[in-house]
């Protein structure tokens, strides 16, 4: 109980101490990376479709920083091709949803 208490209470202080984008700052825009740490709360919070809507390689960026450690630890076969192939994915994901925000001028 004390440990659920403990993990909401870092849920509400995460999200009361998001990180200003300095892009944005002196901007007005939206830079590649915005989006994601709302997008971790939301997916802290339990709400995947939000996490996928506000950033959606946040998901496939959590799990290949769980994956890293995994693959350091237990040297799996043919685990450094597929970080390779998971930064190229994460990286396209990254990029296209960008474009997708140029396209909808949903930039701010």
């Amino acid at each position: 109980m004390h440990l659920l208490v403990a993990f909401l209470g870092l849920i509400n202080w995460l999200e009361a101490h998001l990180l200003a984008c300095p892009f944005k700052g002196h901007t007005g825009l939206d830079c590649p990376g915005c989006g994601f740490q709302r997008s971790v709360v939301a997916l802290f919070k339990g709400d995947v479709g939000n996490s996928f809507h506000l950033y959606p390689a946040s998901m496939p960026i959590i799990a290949l920083m769980l994956f890293v450690p995994a693959h350091i630890k237990f040297d799996f076969k043919n685990g450094a091709l597929f970080i390779k192939l998971a930064y190229g994915i994460i990286a396209a994901i990254i990029v296209l949803n960008y474009i997708y925000k140029i396209y909808t001028h949903n930039l701010n």
